[in-house]
């Protein structure tokens, strides 16, 4: 049985699509069943098989999500930024940590699968509007990464309509978010008038910057995939999507 190249990924498998019909959409369509389960397997995020709903890793999640309007409160209302800062810190080493934790306790979930990247976007949405709010950055840089996150959500009618249930999460897209996650709290650690806080602001702005600069690129390279998916994927009937 031959082994995929190093480094290569093959298309998705369409939603209900045999291994057959998968073998044919390769680029050098292949006879070997084993092989094309193998290129499957390669190309697809990893099976979630449990519907587990207490675990370590949800619990981080849920004190996450929690910690959403904690965070509003304590730097809009009260403008306590230091007590701001802690659950934005909490936010960013949780988020690290339940990943690592689904995966070395064996507690990957269906529910984990979505409560992460909800509150990730929730983050995302949140304290750009509440910084610009607090004239920490501009009104402009809500705009575009709010605007970014907008045009992604409208593209995924089109994925879903080629048999695709999403598209692959790419390093760059991880690094996007890190930068901007970790830019945020810097911003924030750098309000007042410390030496400190003077040290912090040209790091926090750089992250941003770098972050905002990814987070724009990975959207072009998300939608060439999506292109790519349209044009060579004819579109499914409704009772197959």
């Amino acid at each position: 049985m031959r082994t995929p190249e190093p480094g290569s990924r093959p298309p998705l498998r369409r939603r209900g699509e045999t291994y057959t019909e998968y073998a044919k959409r390769l680029p050098r369509p292949v006879r070997s069943e084993d092989y094309v389960r193998e290129l499957d397997e390669l190309a697809a995020e990893p099976a979630i098989t449990t519907d587990r709903i207490f675990t370590v890793p949800n619990v981080l999640s849920l004190m996450r999500l929690a910690g959403v309007p904690i965070f509003l409160v304590l730097l809009l209302v009260y403008e306590l930024d230091g007590w701001a800062l802690i659950i934005l810190v909490f936010s960013g080493i949780s988020d690290w940590l339940d990943g690592k934790l689904a995966r070395l306790l064996n507690q990957t979930s269906k529910l984990g699968a979505i409560l992460d990247p909800l509150a990730d976007r929730l983050y995302m949405f949140v304290i750009p509007i509440a910084f610009a709010w607090r004239d920490f950055i501009p009104w402009w840089v809500v705009a575009i990464l709010i605007g970014r996150d907008a045009i992604l959500a409208c593209m995924v009618p089109f994925v879903r309509s080629r048999g695709v249930d999403a598209l692959p999460v790419s390093y760059l897209g991880k690094a996007a978010t890190f930068a901007l996650m970790y830019a945020f709290p810097v911003i924030l650690a750098a309000q007042g008038t410390t030496a400190f806080a003077a040290v912090m602001d040209p790091i926090g702005h750089a992250l941003l910057i770098w972050g905002m600069f990814l987070y724009l690129w990975t959207m072009l390279l998300y939608l060439v995939q999506v292109r790519l998916l349209v044009k060579h994927n004819p579109r499914l009937p409704k009772h197959k999507r």
